[in-house]
């Protein structure tokens, strides 16, 4: 034991002690954070120019309608000028807008016609604009029937301009009979970022271990290593020492993320704490309502339940990693043996990404019970809530699964660790486990 805590302490100090493991520790919740919101950011950007539509509008209803703003300015022009501005598409004209038709009548009669790929933005812009004006010509047409009298057609455009703002509470009923507030859209965000850190930890460090097995392979140092340390022991201190490397990177993270939530839960301050604010009701982004429902989510389920299937699924993984690269001399050989298990992994992935919006479906459950896919999609599941019976039978598979694979690859890598210039088969591989 004295012998399998020293190469466990190799292994996990060699690693930490990194300089560029220290650096993205602490720089990766900020590159995380950077890459989703600021592509999101710079979409919101322009290029600081206007660009021209000219409008040609042979009802004479719709083209007033359209008012210029900042990124985009409207110029009626008439049918027989049309000629003249198409030539200038692409230079001094973004675009010709051209209505043809009563829209009343005919809701196709309207065109954007451009060099390039008419932005949604115009696009939806220009609708909104059509629709509020055909909806008005409706309701005027129905006051001139005489079947429906003013007063109605009034209340009708009151209703249709104040519109509607239904907003509906979920709430969860507990066991012991307490309800508390939930939120499918938290949940639903938990679990795609569990769930991609539990898929991109597991091919990270399996790599590490097949690339650790190899180094060691191909320089010969595992030959004088076991010599003092028995295969079996120098594979499991691998495996638990690059292991406990990701659990010190994920609590760090975590650390890092309880900090910054408390943080924001000091400096935002309720609206109704704020004289000459709104009321909540009146409110269509309350930060203080949305952090308090992500820390009314049971934090401690969540990430007891992430540390045990990421132990599960990294070690099962990672001695399918560690048995391969010991049975082979370089890395493109390992292509063969990882293609297929690199698939398991992104089919996983996938089907947690699409569980999301069905988490108690075929796929999620079925996916969350079989052990190559349980530790990922099982994370999506879990902030949605699921029976007990489920979340214990799918540890029991996961764990009972990963013994067995451990004690396959222990059996291949003590043989395979010595054995250079062949490149086995799978059914080789088989025979090394029967040896005595």
């Amino acid at each position: 034991m004295n012998i399998l805590s020293l190469v466990i302490q190799r292994e996990y100090l060699t690693r930490v002690r990194k300089r560029s493991f220290i650096i993205m520790t602490l720089l990766m919740p900020l590159l995380m954070v950077a890459i989703s919101f600021v592509p999101l950011w710079l979409s919101t950007l322009n290029d600081g120019s206007v660009k021209h539509i000219a409008v040609i509008d042979n009802t004479g209803i719709y083209a007033p309608l359209l008012k210029s703003t900042g990124l985009y300015r409207f110029e009626i022009i008439s049918d027989a000028q049309q000629g003249d501005y198409q030539s200038k598409i692409g230079r001094e004209l973004f675009a010709i807008l051209q209505i043809t038709d009563d829209l009343n009548r005919n809701s196709h009669a309207v065109t954007i016609l451009s060099e390039k790929q008419a932005p949604q933005e115009l696009r939806s812009m220009v609708e909104r604009v059509l629709s509020e004006k055909v909806m008005e010509q409706r309701l005027d047409n129905l006051s001139q029937q005489g079947s429906v009298s003013q007063e109605t057609i009034a209340e009708v455009r009151s209703v249709i301009e104040a519109g509607s703002s239904i907003s509906v509470r979920t709430m969860k009923w507990g066991g012991d009979g307490n309800v508390s507030e939930s939120s499918s859209e938290v949940a639903t965000v938990l679990g795609m970022v569990f769930t991609f850190l539990i898929y991109m930890f597991i091919l990270m460090y399996g790599n590490m271990v097949m690339q650790a097995v190899l180094e060691e392979k191909k320089s010969r140092v595992v030959e004088v290593m076991v010599s003092s340390v028995k295969p079996v022991n120098l594979l499991i201190g691998k495996i638990a020492g690059i292991g406990l490397v990701g659990i010190t990177q994920l609590v760090i993270w975590g650390v890092l993320t309880g900090s910054l939530f408390s943080i924001l839960s000091l400096s935002i301050v309720s609206p109704q704490e704020v004289p000459g604010t709104l009321p909540v009701e009146a409110e269509s982004f309350d930060a203080g309502e949305i952090l308090k429902t992500v820390m009314s989510v049971n934090w401690i389920e969540i990430i007891v339940y992430f540390l045990l299937f990421f132990v599960g699924g990294y070690i099962l993984y990672a001695s399918i990693f560690a048995m391969f690269a010991s049975a082979v001399d370089s890395d493109e050989d390992t292509s063969q043996f990882m293609l297929p298990v690199t698939l398991i992994i992104m089919f996983a992935f996938l089907a947690g990404f699409y569980s999301v919006s069905n988490p108690d479906g075929p796929l999620a459950f079925w996916g969350s019970l079989i052990p190559f896919t349980s530790p990922i999609v099982m994370m999506v599941r879990l902030p949605f809530g699921i029976p007990l019976w489920e979340k214990l039978l799918s540890l029991v598979l996961l764990y009972g699964t990963f013994l067995l694979i451990a004690f396959f690859a222990a059996k291949v890598y003590r043989v395979g660790i010595l054995m250079y210039g062949k490149k086995p088969s799978v059914k080789e591989m088989i025979r090394w486990v029967r040896y005595k």
